[in-house]
């Protein structure tokens, strides 16, 4: 039964996904909203809240990690690996010392990604 739910659950979530590039984009979009939780989360206080959204946001950018291929996106590949393990450094850093400048840095990465992966996926038409 639990496979059964699990399934449909999974089949419901990615009925709009269009392509390998619109989830990227969504991904990246992702990881704003929660760095924005995580964010409001650490200005009210709530550890608990600003754990749990920093931890969603690691959680996508090691997803991200894990779908890259270095044999074939080469230099590329391998520049966002170390790119996106800085990011989850960051992230980090920020859970631990109360650092919103740190959240506010890693935001401003991937907005830069999200619109330099739209300019060159289309995935936004």
């Amino acid at each position: 039964m639990y496979g059964n739910n699990a399934h449909s659950i999974y089949a419901q979530n990615n009925i709009g996904i269009e392509s390998p590039a619109k989830l990227v984009e969504m991904l990246y979009e992702g990881v704003l909203r929660f760095n924005a939780q995580a964010k409001k989360s650490m200005r009210d206080k709530d550890v608990e809240k600003k754990v749990y959204w920093a931890n969603r946001s690691i959680a996508i950018i090691t997803e991200l990690i894990a779908t890259l291929d270095t044999k074939e996106g080469g230099d590329v590949s391998n520049y966002l690996i170390g790119l996106y393990t800085y990011q989850i450094q960051l992230l980090s850093r920020a859970v631990l010392n109360d650092k919103i400048e740190n959240i506010d840095e890693v935001s401003n990465v991937f907005k830069g990604l999200l619109e330099a992966w739209r300019e060159t996926t289309d995935v936004a038409n």
